[in-house]
């Protein structure tokens, strides 16, 4: 159910955009007046003073008096490039910032680097900013000032190899990497970087060598052996590649992230076999990273359940996960989805219920184990599960919406109807939709309790709420129909529900049944085709239904085959029963 968003929050999003005019106006242009405007000494220190003190707020984490007071200073000193600087920085990383304020905010600091080019806190955070916003060139010749100030500064001379590749210049960028390499000795990081320069090079030969270099520094080191067999893959030469995994493996036997790299190479293969027994080791090893294993352990569960596996072989994966991470609620979590995708429910409800012990505070993970009830027709459970997240979150709108139809399924109706009041009283006055359907839901149970008059006036007033409502129209159609009123009014409001969603399979059903009861076999027939062609999965209803209208239509055998695939489903229905037993149309 969609909440649509509050006038305070219209209000918020109103305030922001003010606020980004107000700023673009305020502002003066990058170095407007600099050269023209002399400032006197006591603006000067009236400019330093108010700088200090948007300094202190800015210490008490208060940014917008720190902007503000920044703001002035500039107004009253725009000739004094610190207060220039820490202004521009205040427009790039605020909360509401754009792109027009961004490239001001840079303008400013400009001011300060053409002034102070050698500070190396400030030029430093300008040269990062123009690579962020596109302008590599303007960082590269920021950041070689530095490097000529501070040479042999390993942080700087990975900045200037940085901006050499993002001007294109790969091989300065080389050239820089080699300096750092000089003075700090090969890695893993700086020959990647190395590799990267040589393939944008298109030199696959020297980014080959480069990798077989820092090999050669350490031979059993597998990682670095699987690092020169993914650039094998890259470059296509796929026997090499094995080559090197499995000197990794040879070397590091019980390296899960080597068994990580042996199963993609494997899928790039197609071998899905190897695959399989790769990507399990790695999962079942000790030596892999929970965020790394659940990560690889999401891809496998998709692809077992998209082979339709049917075998235990995630189950025992899990059960081993969770003796090695007894106290990971995120496995429980990705299990309880699992067993959900698997329709096994009961089990997807223990799992997410240790994994809420282990973490009662997940008032999402409450309302997935009530949904997950709700599923498994277990309304009492997904009711005590909305009640404990709701200690959490008393005002959740979306858990009431919940709640209610639980009880009506269990035919505590006073309990359904009050949900429904409190949701009522929860949902803001501006959404009509959410209104609508609560509104609505009071009519379902109305209906339900046989009080009609009051069902049917619950309907008419979430429609004069929400006129658009194609949900409490179908609803609304079909009770009609079952009360035999106003046939006609049923037909249009059924129609403009399938309008509004033409596949959706309860409003076909519902426009179908109306046509039925009104003796239009042949359009009957038609629609009910429609929601039987378009139905993932069939329902009681809807078989029977389907029956019924074949029978009524002429097509007796058919009739008593869709009674049967109705009765399998609800084998105690005594209506059922006697359709298939007779071979005939009973009516209700």
């Amino acid at each position: 159910m969609t909440t649509m968003m509050s006038n305070r929050y219209h209000n918020i999003l109103r305030q922001l955009a003010l606020m980004a005019v107000t700023l673009a106006a305020v502002l003066p242009a990058v170095g407007a007046n600099r050269e023209t405007r002399t400032v006197s000494v006591s603006d000067q220190r009236k400019a330093e003073y108010l700088f200090v003190e948007a300094q202190n707020e800015k210490s008490h984490d208060r940014q917008d008096a720190c902007f503000d007071l920044l703001r002035r200073a500039h107004e009253i000193d725009p000739t004094n490039s610190t207060v220039a600087f820490y202004l521009g920085y205040s427009l790039m990383v605020m909360d509401n910032t754009t792109r027009e304020l961004c490239e001001r905010g840079l303008g400013l600091m400009k001011q300060h680097f053409e002034e102070a080019p050698e500070d190396l806190y400030e030029t430093t955070f300008y040269s990062d900013a123009n690579l962020q916003l596109g302008h590599p060139d303007e960082a590269l010749r920021a950041v070689k000032v530095l490097n000529e100030a501070n040479p042999n500064r390993l942080e700087l001379q990975a900045r200037l190899a940085e901006a050499y590749y993002r001007t294109g210049d790969y091989a300065n960028s080389n050239a820089t990497y080699d300096s750092i390499v000089a003075l700090h000795g090969k890695s893993l990081q700086v020959t990647n970087k190395k590799i990267t320069n040589y393939l944008a090079m298109n030199d696959s030969t020297g980014a080959i060598n480069e990798m077989r270099s820092l090999v050669a520094t350490a031979p059993r080191n597998a990682m670095y052996n699987v690092t020169l067999s993914s650039l094998m893959q890259y470059l296509g030469q796929t026997d090499s590649a094995l080559v090197y995994l499995d000197r990794a493996h040879e070397y590091e036997p019980n390296n899960a992230y080597v068994y990580l790299a042996r199963a993609q190479y494997y899928a790039t293969r197609g071998d899905s076999l190897a695959y399989d027994r790769e990507v399990y080791t790695a999962l079942t090893s000790s030596g892999l990273e929970i965020d790394d294993k659940l990560g690889l352990l999401v891809n496998y569960i998709r692809e077992r359940l998209a082979n339709a596996d049917t075998t235990q072989r995630v189950n025992n994966l899990f059960t081993t996960l969770l003796e090695q991470h007894p106290h990971e609620s995120k496995i429980r979590d990705l299990y309880s989805e699992y067993l959900v995708a698997r329709q096994d429910y009961k089990g997807a409800a223990e799992q997410l219920g240790y994994s809420l012990d282990l973490n009662p505070t997940d008032a999402s993970g409450w309302r997935n184990l009530m949904l997950i009830n709700i599923m498994d027709k277990n309304f009492p459970a997904a009711i005590s599960a909305a009640q404990r997240a709701l200690e959490y979150n008393p005002d959740n709108l979306d858990l009431y919406s919940y709640i209610a139809p639980a009880y009506y399924e269990m035919k505590e109706y006073d309990k359904a109807l009050a949900t429904y009041d409190k949701a009522l009283n929860l949902v803001d006055s501006a959404d009509v939709e959410v209104r609508s359907n609560l509104v609505g839901g009071k009519g379902d149970v109305y209906f339900d309790m046989r009080d009609t008059v009051a069902a049917f006036a619950a309907y008419d007033e979430a429609l004069a709420i929400y006129p658009g409502n194609a949900s409490i129209m179908n609803n609304y159609a079909y009770f009609l129909t079952l009360s035999g009123r106003d046939l006609d009014k049923a037909e249009r409001m059924a129609a403009m529900a399938v309008k509004e969603e033409p596949k959706n399979v309860n409003y076909l059903d519902t426009y179908a049944w109306v046509f039925f009861v009104k003796g239009d076999y042949s359009m009957a027939l038609m629609y009910i085709k429609a929601a039987y062609d378009n139905s993932d999965e069939k329902s009681v209803e809807l078989y029977e239904h389907y029956g019924d209208i074949l029978f009524k239509s002429g097509d007796p055998d058919q009739a008593l085959e869709m009674w049967q695939k109705a009765l399998e489903l609800d084998p105690d229905n005594e209506v059922l029963q006697r359709k298939v037993a007779s071979k005939t149309y009973i009516e209700k």
